[in-house]
């Protein structure tokens, strides 16, 4: 028999509230309504389709303060994150939110009604206290941190709220089950004792032993339980994933294991997240839990510490588990025994035996280069996948990003840096001036800081998509403001390398080099918000290479980025 629901029942809105489905679909098209957010989807997602139980809607300040405080509902019942759903001022006076109204709740990505809530409170939350208490410490470095502070509004709205429909997906389908229907699987196959495994990482040939140990050492199956929401910035994404876990679920011995895909946005909160994702477990009827080392850690603060211990959140699942009914697994860790071809706990290791291993930075760093990955450490299939989606630098596409002032010969470099690697050969290079971008894209746009800023996102929108699908790709606008060359790096480096060039022409051979006279014209007044006159140029404090064609050739330059590029392996093995 699978587990007990959190709360003794399985809150499936969606069932509930299909008798009334036409009418709730209809009241919709009636009433004010608010698009989600990414992660606030994620978490509807999970309350209607009874993950979240014993929730039935977004936290109301009283929910809100005990779980902040005391990892508790207010009626007592074990809840250890935060489920808000945040609006801004802005929110509020457009859609004159108050208590008792009812709102619609839309998906972003097609505008459809997802469920109605009906509003109980609106309230201001102490965001720091959140900060400390949830995720235990108010630091930046923490990505949720980071997202409470940044990205998170400044009022959240509690309230129950009634499901219209779940979220469409497009996207492996087939593993997208909802607790009543994994539940329904169990049963089926008569699964009485199952293992949930938790991962936001492609699996290798360890962590199949693990979980096969695990599930044989209690006399159960598996789940492979991944997160395909949000993760952690940085992650591998949850396609490349999937492909990986459907590789690896046919290595198990048959009718072991399972694959089933879990919407959830992580709060990389640690103790509070891994007590979390026990309870979102049991909801889908796992009896028993695998908890790693620092499970849902998001790393290191910014004194370079790690946030959590390695075992904190083993600590917390464990001293909640007779509440929550669900067995803890630890994480045990296995090596590779080279001379027996097998992985043994290692703790079991003998004295004096040979062992093998693979760091997650050196198996990055061979994805990078195209370098081995041992078939002990990686199932063929799964190497062939990771490589496919993660090419090798040479395969890579990259961005070379010019900026300096107006006649700094920039654009000189640029196109000879174009003719340069078309010789090399290998992927298409694309060359875009800041002239083009203007023509092309920003025509109506003028010279603010705001507008110059938005021509700058464009640029780093279209070289990143570039990048993205293999190209080189090479920029030379003026771009004079560091926050804007920063947010085009970021953008880029999703996909590919960025190499910033700061052309450090001074500016008085920039205006004997300017045969155009429009650094006179604006010294005249003529023309105004002109960078290097009126209006600042920021110098690059983090570019890759600094050039002055006043001091060195237009060949000397191009042949310094080349051999820049050459280093990080855009050419070949590193």
């Amino acid at each position: 028999m699978a587990n007990t629901p959190h709360g003794g029942i399985l809150k499936d809105l969606i069932v509930r509230d299909q008798p009334i489905h036409q009418q709730l679909l209809q009241e919709s098209s009636t009433i004010q309504s608010i698009v989600l957010t990414e992660r606030q989807l994620c978490d509807l997602e999970l309350i209607i389709s009874g993950g979240f139980s014993p929730l039935e809607g977004f936290l109301n300040q009283k929910d809100y303060d005990n779980v902040v405080d005391n990892l508790r509902l207010a009626n007592g019942t074990l809840w250890s994150i935060p489920i808000n759903l945040d609006v801004s001022q802005e929110d509020i006076d457009r859609i004159s939110l108050k208590p008792d109204q009812r709102i619609a709740l839309r998906d972003p990505r097609n505008d459809n009604p997802i469920a109605i809530l009906t509003v109980q409170d609106i309230y201001r939350p102490d965001k720091v206290k959140e900060a400390v208490q949830v995720f235990g410490d108010d630091d930046l470095a923490h990505p949720a941190v980071k997202y409470l502070h940044q990205s998170v509004k400044e009022f959240y709205v509690g309230g129950n709220v009634q499901a219209i429909q779940a979220p469409v997906h497009y996207d492996y389908v087939a593993y997208r089950n909802t607790p009543a229907e994994i539940r329904a699987y169990f049963q089926k196959l008569n699964w009485t004792r199952v293992v949930a495994f938790q991962t936001r990482n492609p699996m290798h040939r360890a962590h199949r032993e693990l979980t096969v140990r695990a599930a044989r050492s209690r006399q159960a199956n598996v789940l492979i339980n991944p997160v395909v929401g949000l993760t952690k910035p940085g992650d591998i994404d949850h396609f490349t994933r999937v492909r990986v876990y459907e590789a690896i679920i046919r290595r198990y011995p048959t009718g072991m294991a399972a694959l089933s895909l879990l919407p959830l946005a992580m709060r990389m909160a640690g103790p509070r997240e891994a007590l979390w994702h026990a309870i979102i477990r049991k909801n889908h009827g796992n009896t028993h839990f695998i908890i790693g080392r620092d499970h849902a850690g998001p790393g290191k603060n910014s004194a370079g510490k790690d946030f959590y211990g390695p075992y904190d959140a083993q600590y917390l699942v464990e001293k909640y588990k007779d509440e929550i009914d669900i067995e803890v697994v630890p994480f045990q860790q296995v090596t590779y025994l080279p001379d027996s071809d097998e992985y043994v706990p290692s703790d079991e290791v003998p004295a004096g035996a040979k062992t093998l291993d693979i760091s997650g930075t050196e198996l990055r760093r061979r994805l990078r280069t195209g370098a081995h990955i041992p078939e002990w450490f990686s199932y063929p299939e799964v190497v062939a996948l990771l490589r496919e989606s993660h090419p090798p630098r040479s395969k890579q596409g990259f961005t070379v990003f010019l900026t300096g002032y107006h006649a700094s010969k920039k654009e000189h470099i640029a196109r000879a840096l174009q003719v340069s690697l078309n010789q090399q050969g290998g992927r298409s290079i694309s060359l875009l001036l800041g002239e083009t971008i203007r023509g092309k894209l920003s025509s109506e746009l003028g010279f603010s800081k705001r507008e110059r800023d938005i021509n700058i996102n464009r640029l780093g929108f279209v070289a990143a998509e570039l990048t993205k699908a293999g190209a080189g790709v090479i920029v030379a606008p003026i771009a004079p403001y560091e926050d804007a060359r920063k947010q085009a790096r970021q953008e880029v480096e999703k996909s590919g390398g960025f190499f910033l060039v700061h052309v450090a022409t001074p500016l008085e051979q920039c205006i004997a080099w300017d045969r155009d006279g429009v650094y006179e014209r604006a010294k005249k007044g003529e023309i105004t918000g002109f960078t290097g006159i009126d209006d600042p140029y920021e110098a690059p404090k983090n570019a890759e290479l600094v050039v002055d064609p006043s001091t060195e050739s237009v060949a000397q330059i191009v042949r310094r980025i080349v051999l820049l590029l050459d280093q990080q392996g855009y050419f070949g093995d590193v």
